[in-house]
């Protein structure tokens, strides 16, 4: 009886992923063959036409979308659909949409996750987890809070996906203590949802956090023809990161409430296990040395020109190499690398440009801004951020900062808006995608974990998400003003 109730349930199951699968295809193939879209029209009168190579750009956006979501496919093997169906289909030439899958992004989060696999293996992420734990002591909810802030404060000073990738082994080794395996829990999921979630909110803070802000600092420079300091920068978005990130620890209390409040002993056995571990290793210390290092060429690049002609990317890899040569990694360990999350960043990457290449992308943002270039400036700045907030769940937040943002820039004056708290507003939800694994290096990572699906995080991003349109819309009509932001011209 039970065999045949089992029996029934993969078959449903199954049933469920070949309707969505199919769903997917059929979206990609209505898209792609429909007959040419209207033109995008500015407030300027400039035209923005949708060619077929835009069109097969959509399609490949609403199959990956539908796909990624129901994880219909392990999420990499959709990463590779992304540029078998742009090259079959010709939206792109093979050469280009392939070499995207090695592009300095990925390469920067392969970098990244073998800076976590040095946390692991040489016993440091143990040793934080423990010194950790016996500090804030033996409550879940303070466990939560603890592994946001510490997540939140690091953000400040170094990429949030190598934030993520060195809280991610803290939290397996947190979780452990907890569940005594890798069995899944509420207090798991929390774990890993909400590092994910505050990663997001503190990278927002300061320059140092995500590139994305130097690139919109750039676009700002170039069209609203002012510049924005780096402690200009911070001032503004400080509230607002760590706002976020207290709603999200409570948010996770709610949807992820611990099975248990408390972990009996924890405090005491997370001194006993630090004391045994006794002094720092050899390889403890050159694996530090060399991660502090190199996490201090990326924040002084934004101080010294010089520094700043480096590939960040290239200074990342330099931490695997130099693992490599000084023993502190084995070949074993290359293996272990997860490229399933691998493949799902390079599919993310390929899908951005195409959409950004194709002209695609600047098609949506026309359309989607010039709806509201009649309507009141609150409302206006709101889409903005909206729009922000969704395309870059679907591509980097480099480059739905790149389409909206000089679109956005136009539009202002036609409505007394000024160009701050545009500036403010996009970069506040591109750093915040919530509801896809695709939309930030975190995401995938804390997916790793195998403690949520792909539905669940969707569905808690959409609550995280109407959270932060909360926030923007506090900051726009009350906080930033009072802190001196100009709003109105």
């Amino acid at each position: 009886m039970v065999n045949t109730a089992s029996a029934a349930a993969i078959d449903k199951s199954e049933i469920k992923r070949w309707v969505f699968l199919l769903l997917g295809i059929g979206l990609f193939v209505l898209t792609f063959y429909s007959p040419p879209w209207p033109d995008a029209i500015d407030p300027a009168g400039k035209h923005f036409v949708l060619s077929h190579e835009g069109k097969g750009a959509l399609a490949v956006f609403l199959l990956a979308g539908t796909w990624w979501v129901f994880e219909v496919l392990p999420i990499g093997v959709t990463g590779l659909a992304i540029g078998v169906f742009q090259t079959l289909f010709f939206i792109r030439p093979a050469k280009d949409v392939f070499g995207n899958f090695m592009d300095p992004s990925v390469l920067f989060i392969f970098g990244s996750i073998v800076i976590g696999q040095v946390f692991t293996k040489t016993g440091l992420t143990r040793r934080m987890a423990y010194t950790m734990l016996s500090v804030v002591g033996e409550r879940t909810s303070m466990i939560y809070l603890g592994c946001f802030s510490v997540t939140v404060v690091l953000t400040h000073f170094m990429a949030h996906t190598a934030v993520a990738a060195t809280i991610y082994p803290l939290l397996l080794a947190i979780h452990g203590l907890y569940a005594g395996d890798n069995s899944k829990t509420r207090f798991g999921k929390g774990l890993f949802i909400g590092m994910a979630y505050v990663a997001g909110a503190g990278s927002i803070v300061t320059l140092l956090g995500a590139a994305r802000g130097a690139v919109a600092i750039g676009f700002f420079r170039d069209i609203a023809g002012k510049s924005i300091s780096f402690f200009e920068y911070s001032y503004y978005f400080f509230p607002v990161g760590w706002l976020m990130m207290l709603l999200i620890w409570g948010l996770i209390m709610i949807l992820c409430k611990p099975e248990k409040a408390t972990i009996p002993g924890l405090k005491q056995r997370a001194r006993q296990l630090r004391t045994e571990m006794g002094p720092l290793t050899r390889n403890e210390v050159m694996a530090t040395s060399i991660i502090l290092t190199c996490v201090a060429v990326l924040a002084l690049q934004s101080f010294f020109p010089p520094l700043a002609k480096l590939n960040k990317s290239a200074i990342l890899i330099v931490t695997t190499l130099l693992f490599y040569v000084l023993n502190i990694l084995e070949i074993s360990d290359l293996e272990q690398i997860p490229w399933n999350i691998i493949l799902l960043f390079s599919g993310a990457m390929s899908m951005g440009l195409c959409l950004w290449e194709t002209q695609a992308a600047n098609w949506l943002a026309v359309n989607w801004l010039a709806m509201f270039k009649n309507a009141n400036w609150f409302v206006f700045v709101m889409s903005i951020g909206f729009f922000v907030m969704i395309m870059t769940n679907f591509i980097m937040n480099v480059a739905a900062i790149a389409i909206s943002l000089p679109v956005a820039l136009v539009i202002a004056p036609y409505l007394g808006v000024a160009p701050e708290v545009i500036f403010y507003a996009a970069l506040v939800t591109a750093g915040m995608p919530f509801m896809l694994l695709i939309g930030a290096a975190p995401n995938a990572i804390a997916y790793d974990s195998n403690q949520f699906t792909t539905v669940e995080f969707f569905i808690y991003g959409v609550y995280a998400s109407i959270i932060l349109m909360a926030v923007l819309a506090f900051a726009i009509y009350f906080l930033w003003p009072m802190m001196g932001m100009p709003i109105k011209i």
